[in-house]
């Protein structure tokens, strides 16, 4: 099968001028991730009843249902308009880019935990790209440029939900992760993505069994790719990013490359060790600086703010990020600062 060449490729020229813009992957509700957005042009404020919503407030309301196995995936069905909120509260901060809710949203993950047909589970991953959407056309008329939908598409370990997206201590044949990617990915671009974030990626295996699928069954799909590590050259699997980021060359539809869900340290290293053997746009998109503990499934640490974040984008856009952001507890403050720097990087256009 293949899909047609969405607005990202009308608005992006050469491999995706993401060059242009700036990432910031939203929050998660005091969890995983409601939300992922990729701030770019700055968007006037925009307020959708008498105030902006508040995440921390809504987190704290929902905080049982997003600490659960299928985290903010499980607001599709039990409070879509949070996820509706949320979107449209960091398209308001800055965003360019909404990441859908789908991270944790595979087809088999859903049809598990929500006891659901694999239909009605395919129509709960296109719900999240239908709520980004209509939070896209609230305020489209006060972006400065394209606001597009960017499809989540987590990794296995994320539907094993016991935190193997960090370590990659999971086996599958490359037919067999390719069967668990497959039904989420065509329900994400039949309804409507224009983009796919394959993201949090710890394993070489998983990735190069995406690659594969995006090239012979998607081959008009663009995407970026995104992983964590275990150290600045190392995925979590303990492949070198010397062998995996070069592997990833020859798939022009993979349209940059990149690192989040670590630390904002961590982070930028692993981009300076990726722009080694890249041509591809750089994408980055670090926690806030809090430390995610599986085992209690709560947060812990001091989070970047204000002028550390600042020197931070610094840091990433002289390392030669050009789709900087912020990935778990990272709010619409965050995303304002990040835009804000980049903004000006771009000339302030």
């Amino acid at each position: 099968m293949t899909r047609r060449l969405g607005p990202m490729a009308k608005h992006m020229s050469g491999p995706m001028a993401l060059l242009q813009t700036a990432i910031s992957i939203s929050i998660d509700l005091n969890s995983r991730s409601v939300e992922k957005c990729l701030p770019g042009t700055h968007l006037e404020p925009y307020q959708r009843s008498s105030h902006r919503p508040s995440f921390s407030n809504h987190g704290s309301i929902q905080m049982d249902h997003i600490s659960s196995s299928l985290w903010s995936a499980s607001l599709l069905s039990t409070a879509p308009a949070l996820i509706h909120q949320t979107h449209a509260s960091y398209f308001s901060a800055g965003a360019q880019i909404a990441t859908t809710a789908s991270y944790q949203a595979s087809i088999p993950g859903l049809t598990s935990h929500l006891h659901i047909s694999p239909s009605e589970a395919s129509a709960l991953v296109a719900k999240s790209v239908h709520l980004a959407q209509d939070a896209r056309n609230e305020v489209s008329t006060l972006a400065k440029g394209p606001l597009l939908i960017a499809g989540s598409v987590g990794p296995y370990g994320a539907y094993l939900a016991n935190g193997s997206e960090y370590t990659g201590a999971y086996t599958l044949s490359p037919d067999e992760f390719k069967a668990f990617h497959r039904g989420r990915i065509t329900a994400l671009l039949d309804a409507g993505a224009d983009i796919l974030a394959c993201e949090t990626l710890p394993s070489y295996a998983e990735t190069m069994a995406l690659a594969q699928m995006l090239d012979a069954e998607f081959p008009t799909t663009e995407s970026f790719f995104a992983f964590t590590l275990s150290s600045p050259a190392v995925l979590p699997d303990g492949t070198p990013l010397s062998t995996l980021i070069p592997a990833l060359e020859r798939y022009a539809n993979i349209v940059a490359v990149g690192v989040n869900c670590v630390s904002p340290e961590l982070a930028l290293e692993g981009l300076k060790e990726i722009a080694k053997f890249t041509s591809k746009p750089l994408v980055v998109y670090p926690n806030s600086g809090e430390q995610w503990d599986a085992g209690a499934r709560q947060w812990g640490g001091r989070k970047s703010e204000g002028g550390e974040l600042v020197r931070w984008v610094e840091e990433v856009w002289a390392a030669g990020g050009r789709v900087v952001g912020g990935c778990c507890r990272t709010g619409p403050d965050e995303i304002g600062v990040i835009g804000g720097v980049v903004e000006g990087k771009n000339g302030g256009s």
